[in-house]
């Protein structure tokens, strides 16, 4: 018989932590946990295959089940000592979702289930506490009917403020035993006026209902959103964990907390967390209310004045840094763990890899190695290689003036400006319109998450560094200050006010996650130092990986950037860019507008000079290193003048009549222009611009060895070719004008000429082009667009809907598609190697920075990937991560 439910607890369980796919993150951890003998609630786990049944047999369940989970209910009793739906002395238990990945607030969870109006009662006489057990059964009426009834939390809260008020309270606290046993009867009757039905009282019947909604709410809008964000298959499911409930509200000895072995902002080895005094788990999580310091030290740095757990519940803190050091030696990893006090007893709820910052993932990985705990090469796949983004992130210039208006915690670091906005929806509207924004709640919840996304920054009023918008933040590396308690949010008038100013939609405040403070207006950024962590991980990165990795570098500015960052080389410099300089854009014109070859070379001499410039310092800069630079690509519409201004003025200078050049710029006028006139087919209409572009490479080569005293080795690359003929048309003007610049100089330049694979031909007649070309880059963007025939800038519209409906698995400009584009680079790449074995190979799209794709070069033998500067520490690192077998870290 199938087994669908895995029980743990009393020491001991069914489940392990490496049965992470079958029982879930959480599921998996419990049953390790208990293995240990830690103190976990005893449970059992129903498994992500009856997730997977129960969409497959139309939301049913396996025959087997029902029995199963009668069974795992009883053993939980008898270690409990309670029994499930005993009026006298009942089993309450708390049912949570858990999927094989952590998705933090995303799915539903209950708590305090099994109370009803009877075994409340026994509640209140085990506790010797009416106001407790009243308090929980309000919080379960609350929690069950807006996960399983769909009738929302808002009911509720609205009851309970106008009790609030009516009575002239101020806090929950205020409430007494009879206030609570008042507002229970309140949300009964509610439950009824909205569902037509009393709220159900058989704690079975209850148990099912909670069953089913987490298994529901795998498919509700934020885990579908979560999921696309985060890369998660919906076809892993997730699991049910149902538990015997402990009682963080149980009076003064009691509490619940949320704590990281290592701080998840810096990766600092210190316990690090947050605890709140007689309330449940939840009231943490969802940042309700404002949680105290774990350790006397943070509850110092943060100039609290409520007493730290290590103060004011010592045995049960003693016991928690016992168990926080011993997890982490058994993980060998930054714990993110939930705790329970009941009475004085400290009760384990969970143990999880912590979610955490670039910053501090390359902390902990290298200390971790450091300590001994995992080896160099498991520490380079201990960090997600997209998440280095985040350390390049500006923060703000100490000398910059700060108009502080508040101060809270500073959840996720980094700094970023934008306009003010209050919902998710518009943060959205506003980012669709190109602006950027911060996005403003007095709490966000997990509907916020498409709008957090879409800001420059989060700022809540309420919620700890725990919170839901302090976790999401961090693990999107977005800038988040949280708990700014001085700040006053009104969403009815659109404005959010400290003392005595006030600030509406669209004005523009800067949040500094790195300090908590919010500042008023723009504030001026400084580029991010990299830490003394970030150079030794990448040492060690670049100690195992066997792809080079270079970067598409146009300008003097980005080709320094690139060094800074490690890159090994130009992979691409696109010498249009340099075109569209103000002073040299009417030389351009002019060499187009040109009626003839002589008019054209006269306007290419103009630009000889700068262009030579360009490159003398491009190879000045990279000192050796291998620059591989692409002849003029684009169509020359692109260069073209559009006002009558601007007619005037080419006219001007050229002496000639305006419309006239009017005509010409109609002339050269396409309806495709992504696949007309442009790349090599220039080159072959008009020799002259690739004779000029070639002398300018062989000239500045020549100059840059000599200022330099290191030998320059230029690879000139001939765009956009479909076969062998075209190549060498243009391979040898550029061998021509090579020996022209040697006898001139007497100076000989030792080069390479190869071309950009980015048409579905000339990848399948690499072979042919192989025997004259000595390098092969492969243009993935345009080879994309050619091989699906969509265009990259109309693509947007619908193929967001491709991957939503699982026609596409991700966006093939975002990852190369292996299938199709990537077969094509394989088939290339075998052709071009049996004709010439030391062919050179690399990619050159921005693919050149996506880990996947990365990993995919790996695999197929390419000698580089080539991407913009600042993805190329994300290279270095999937590069690394691909020779070790490990094209992505699911850690960080």
């Amino acid at each position: 018989m199938a087994k669908w439910v895995y029980t743990f607890g009393d020491g001991k369980a069914e489940g392990a932590a490496d049965m992470r796919n079958l029982l879930g993150g959480k599921g998996a951890n419990l049953a390790e946990m208990a293995n240990l003998g830690l103190p976990v609630p005893p449970g059992f786990t129903i498994t992500t295959e009856v997730c997977t049944y129960f969409y497959a047999h139309d939301r049913s369940y396996p025959p087997e089940l029902k029995d199963q989970v009668a069974d795992a209910l009883a053993a939980v009793g008898r270690i409990a000592g309670k029994a499930f739906g005993d009026p006298a002395n009942p089993l309450l238990v708390s049912v949570r979702s858990g999927a094989r990945a952590s998705m933090p607030g995303m799915m539903d969870t209950v708590l305090n289930l099994g109370l009803n109006d009877a075994t409340v009662e026994a509640l209140a006489r085990q506790a010797d506490d009416r106001r407790f057990a009243y308090d929980s059964y309000r919080r379960f009426i609350t929690m069950y009917s807006d996960v399983v009834l769909g009738v929302g939390h808002d009911h509720f809260e609205e009851i309970l403020e106008a009790h609030k008020e009516e009575k002239g309270y101020v806090l929950d606290t205020d409430l007494s035993a009879e206030d609570w046993a008042g507002l229970v009867e309140r949300y009964k009757a509610r439950v009824k006026e909205e569902t037509g039905k009393d709220f159900p009282q058989d704690p079975r019947e209850q148990l099912w209902g909670a069953i089913g909604a987490v298994f529901g709410s795998w498919m509700n809008q934020r885990a579908i959103t979560y999921r696309r964000l985060h890369d998660i298959p919906e076809s892993w499911g997730t699991a049910v964990n149902v538990q015997a409930m402990v009682f963080g509200n149980m009076g003064e000895t009691s509490a619940t907390g949320v704590a990281f072995t290592r701080n998840p902002s810096t990766g600092e080895k210190a316990l690090y967390g947050e605890f709140l005094i007689n309330a449940q788990g939840e009231d943490v999580v969802a940042g309700i209310r404002t949680p105290q310091e774990i350790t006397e030290a943070a509850k110092a740095a943060a100039g609290s004045d409520k007493p730290s757990m290590e103060r004011a519940m010592p045995q049960a803190f003693a016991e928690l840094v016992r168990i926080y050091e011993r997890l982490e030696r058994h993980y060998r990893d930054m714990q993110d763990l939930e705790f329970t006090v009941e009475k004085g007893k400290l009760w384990m709820l969970q143990t999880r890899g912590g979610k955490r910052t670039a910053k501090a993932a390359l902390r902990i990985a290298v200390e971790l190695a450091n300590e001994g705990l995992i080896t160099r090469q498991e520490a380079v796949t201990r960090v997600e290689p997209a998440s280095l983004d985040q350390l390049l992130h500006p923060t703000i210039d100490p000398k910059a003036t700060r108009n502080v208006i508040a101060t809270g915690l500073p959840a996720s670091p980094g700094a970023a400006s934008g306009e003010i906005v209050f919902s998710a929806d518009e943060a959205e509207q506003f980012k669709a319109q190109g602006r950027k924004v911060i996005l403003v709640r007095v709490e966000t919840s997990p509907e916020d998450i498409h709008g957090m996304h879409a800001a420059e920054g989060i700022l809540t009023t309420r919620g700890g560094m725990t919170s839901h918008a302090a976790v999401v933040a961090r693990g999107m590396g977005k800038p988040c200050v949280s708990g700014a308690g001085a700040l006053r949010v009104d969403y009815a008038s659109h404005t959010v006010s400290a003392g005595g100013t006030v600030l509406r939609k669209g004005d523009v405040v800067t949040v500094d996650g790195s300090t908590g403070q919010v500042l008023v207006g723009r504030v001026a950024m400084l580029e991010p130092e990299l830490s003394g962590e970030f150079a030794t991980l990448m040492g060690w990165a670049d100690e195992v990986r066997r792809l080079k990795v270079r970067a598409n570098a146009d300008t003097p500015t980005d080709a320094r950037v690139a060094l800074k960052f490690g890159a090994e080389g130009i992979g691409l410099c696109r010498t249009e860019h340099m075109f569209f300089d103000a002073r040299r854009i009417l030389a351009v014109r002019e060499m187009i507008l040109a009626d003839d070859e002589q008019g054209r070379r006269r306007a290419l001499a103009k630009l000889l000079p700068m262009q030579r410039g360009d490159f003398v310092e491009l190879f000045e800069i990279m000192k050796g290193l291998p620059v591989t630079i692409r002849l003029l690509d684009p169509p020359l519409h692109e260069f073209l003048p559009h006002t009558p201004e601007e007619v005037a003025e080419v006219a001007a200078a050229m002496k000639a009549d305006p419309r006239k050049l009017e005509d010409r710029a109609r002339e050269l006028k396409e309806f495709n222009p992504m696949l007309g006139f442009r790349g090599c087919r220039l080159a072959i209409a008009y020799p002259e611009i690739a004779e000029m572009q070639a002398r300018a490479i062989f000239e500045a080569a020549v100059a840059a060895a000599k200022s330099t005293g290191a030998p320059v080795v230029p690879e000139v690359m001939v765009p956009l070719i479909a076969g062998k003929a075209e190549f060498d048309l243009v391979k040898e003007r550029i061998d021509a004008m090579a020996e022209a610049v040697a006898k001139e100089t007497g100076a000989r330049v030792d080069y390479q000429v190869g071309t950009m694979i980015e048409l579905p031909r000339a990848a399948l007649m690499a072979g042919e082009i192989a025997e004259t070309a000595e390098f092969f880059s492969f243009g993935t963007n345009d080879l994309t667009q050619t091989t699906y025939g969509i265009s990259r800038d109309d693509a947007a519209s619908f193929l967001g809907t491709y991957v939503a409906k699982g026609i596409l698995p991700v966006d093939p400009f975002v990852s190369i598609d292996r299938a199709g584009v990537g077969e094509l680079i394989r088939i290339a790449t075998e052709r071009g190697r049996r004709v010439r074995d030391a062919i050179k190979l690399g990619i050159c799209g921005e693919h050149g920075g996506d880990p996947d794709s990365v990993a995919f070069c790996h695999e197929i033998g390419l000698d580089y990937v080539s991407c913009s500067p600042f993805r190329v520490p994300i290279a270095r690192l999937a590069a690394a991560q691909a020779a070790l077998g490990k094209a992505a870290a699911s850690t960080a």
